[in-house]
């Protein structure tokens, strides 16, 4: 399926995305709380309207 050389350039490349994007994440801490504030609630209303489709879906289903 992969060869060796493969796996490991998949496994270093993804260790080093992640930590590249937990010190960017760091770096832009104070600005995502100024401006990104009310963004959860904006991801919970998304959430909950997911999950109200999924159950009309269901409850309407002929």
């Amino acid at each position: 399926m992969f060869s060796t050389g493969q796996l490991v350039f998949a496994i270093i490349f993804f260790v080093a995305f992640i930590i590249v994007m937990i010190i960017s994440y760091r770096g832009d801490k104070k600005l995502h709380k100024k401006y990104y504030k009310g963004s959860l609630w904006v991801l919970v209303g998304f959430i909950i309207f997911i999950l109200l489709l999924i159950v009309m879906k269901t409850y309407f289903k002929p």
